[in-house]
């Protein structure tokens, strides 16, 4: 398995993307849990204001401003914060309020190379078909692109 993001739908009401990073664990960890950091990759390595309070029961707020000068706003709330393995929290778009899902992202590493699982759960199938059917897999592969070329810098 490379550096691609694979995309599956495990259940009808989920999304699960996995993707392997060349970079330890503790590493990609700490990039999902800094705005010093997630400014750097996530909305796809475009500007991005980030407000974060990294523990359970914190929430954060990341808006994306894209090439095309719209502005794309993400909040949610951090449900629990497993250093370095695990984090799961909500994800809610706000162009479309109150569609809420959760996610639950795996950190795991092996040979010094850390593979990411995220499972985006949706309360219907027509949500999860809904975001299925969007950008949403060519965007988070583009965020994990400009993530693993920001943990080169790091490490």
């Amino acid at each position: 398995m490379g550096d691609e993001l694979t995309v599956t739908l495990p259940s009808d009401l989920e999304i699960k993307m996995v993707r392997v990073f060349d970079a330890p664990r503790a590493l990609v960890f700490e990039a999902h849990a800094k705005c010093e950091h997630v400014k750097h990759w996530w909305g796809r390595g475009n500007p991005l204001d980030c407000e974060m309070d990294f523990r359970p029961g914190g929430g954060y707020r990341f808006v994306e401003h894209a090439p095309d000068g719209e502005s794309y706003a993400f909040r949610g709330e951090y449900r629990e914060i497993q250093a370095p393995e695990r984090i799961v929290q909500t994800f809610e778009f706000e162009g479309m309020p109150g569609q809420i899902c959760v996610e639950t992202l795996e950190f795991t590493e092996e040979g010094g190379k850390t593979t990411i699982t995220s499972v985006t759960r949706f309360d219907t199938k027509e949500q999860r078909d809904g975001m299925a059917a969007s950008d949403m897999s060519e965007g988070a592969g583009q965020s994990y692109d400009a993530l693993a070329a920001y943990l080169t810098k790091l490490s």
